[in-house]
């Protein structure tokens, strides 16, 4: 049994709060019925479920999307402090996905939200050494020796990190541009990694995850992930 206001809102119908609105209206009708009761239970799976005639079907199918989060931007879907969350790029959306993964406030990029939590798992756990690329705009210019130890494995809260593809993209005496992959995804390792070698991290953008790149989309943008993609993931995690 499932409450009718849960049910339109995973149909993708409707929030919560504005299937109880309909309820209360009245254009919410099950196996014939009007029903007008708040926290009304109803059998997904026989139940029939009709909003101003139209009769509502349970999606079966999961929703996987790609956003270009901004700088500025909290990865979560709501924010006491009332700052701007992912949730709000995405609003037309209405089934309720989460984030894969973090990117801090003040990082930018490729991130992944689902509603498919076996997948969304799988994608986050070290067992399966998912690739992530980012580029890192570094002050100053680290030597060649302090690159080596970010390829050889750097210490971070006395455990070596793995070791990680770094290649200089531009050089300069006040700021370059590394380009980093790692296939860890310890909290802001890698704002950590560069803080170890004696470098500051002026900004940071994720590039690559899992395969998948930003294409066109521009910061704030987002879209669908087309089904050869999502089938590309589930290869990587042993769930094709």
């Amino acid at each position: 049994m499932i409450r009718l206001n849960k049910f339109l809102s995973q149909a993708g119908v409707a929030s919560r709060r504005e299937a109880d609105r309909w309820i209360m209206e009245g254009r919410v009708k099950v196996n014939g019925s009007i029903i007008k009761v708040l926290g009304h239970k109803i059998c997904d799976q026989s139940d029939d479920v009709e909003v101003d005639g139209k009769h509502i079907k349970k999606t079966t199918q999961h929703v996987y999307l790609m956003l270009n989060k901004p700088k500025g931007v909290i990865v979560t879907l709501k924010d006491p402090q009332n700052r701007p969350t992912v949730k709000s790029l995405i609003g037309p959306v209405r089934q309720r996905v989460f984030p894969v993964g973090r990117l801090d406030l003040n990082s930018e990029g490729l991130l992944l939200l689902m509603d498919d939590g076996k997948l969304a798992y799988r994608l986050m756990h070290p067992r399966y050494q998912i690739d992530k690329e980012y580029q890192v705009r570094v002050k100053g210019q680290p030597e060649e020796a302090s690159l080596k130890r970010l390829r050889e494995g750097i210490y971070l809260d006395g455990r070596r990190t793995a070791p990680a593809r770094v290649v200089m993209l531009t050089t300069g005496a006040k700021k370059c541009l590394l380009n980093i992959g790692i296939h860890e995804g310890r909290k802001r390792e890698i704002r950590r990694m560069i803080e170890a070698i004696g470098h500051t991290p002026i900004a940071l953008k994720r590039v690559r995850f899992a395969g998948l790149t930003l294409g066109g989309l521009k910061p704030g943008q987002w879209r669908h992930l087309t089904s050869v993609e999502v089938l590309k993931l589930k290869k990587q995690v042993n769930l094709d």
